[in-house]
């Protein structure tokens, strides 16, 4: 069963208790509402991670860089750590790498014996366009796509990673903030197929 967050709305993503900082915004868009982020104060907070216990998964969002500094982290899920820190601890995200005009993918999970980044800096696209963009990890290999076409996989010994939390349009701890607009994020326990990847809504 996956589990989809909507940005139409800046409360209550997912069902959980959401926090704001800054002053993120719905806009409007050809497949309804996305919320933009302004690439220095803007984030979201969702009291969940929503691949807690998972021992395989996929993750899918729809989302439009807008350019910006180089490096920015806009989907962070993170197991609770009161200790050291949610954002030291075990996690699993999405960044990019901005260029110029154009930009690149990051994917990265971490924690107990596992830390693997799959990032590819010859494989850019423009900003200011919408993009599906997907990771998955299937038992064993640990892969990053960009609209369904592979970008980087290498093995990884993952363990499943526990509660936390999950912050759109920044790093938990406030550093990298996002230039762009987040519209949606799915979320399945299980690696899903290239065929089975939802990719862009109809008319973004």
């Amino acid at each position: 069963m996956s589990i989809v967050w909507t940005f139409d709305r800046l409360t209550g993503i997912g069902g959980f208790d959401t926090t704001i900082e800054g002053a993120p915004t719905l806009i409007d868009t050809p497949a309804g509402k996305a919320v933009l982020f302004d690439g220095a104060n803007d984030v979201i907070y969702v009291a969940n991670h929503p691949l807690a216990g998972a021992a395989a998964f996929t993750v899918e969002a729809v989302f439009r860089p807008d350019g910006g500094v180089f490096e920015q982290r806009w989907l962070h899920l993170a197991e609770a750590d009161p200790v050291n820190g949610d954002a030291q601890s075990p996690r699993t995200l999405f960044e990019i790498r901005v260029v110029e005009n154009a930009w690149y993918l990051d994917a990265f999970t971490t924690g107990p014996g596992y830390n693997t980044a799959l990032v590819v800096p010859e494989k850019t696209f423009p900003v200011g366009r919408w993009y599906a963009v997907q990771q998955t990890f299937d038992g064993k290999i640990y892969r990053a796509y960009v609209d369904g076409v592979l970008q980087a996989e290498a093995p990884v010994d993952y363990k499943p990673q526990a509660g936390g939390r999950t912050s759109i349009g920044m790093r938990i701890n406030k550093a990298t903030p996002f230039h762009g607009a987040v519209h949606s994020a799915r979320f399945t326990p299980r690696a899903l197929a290239v065929s089975e990847f939802a990719g862009l809504p109809a008319g973004l």
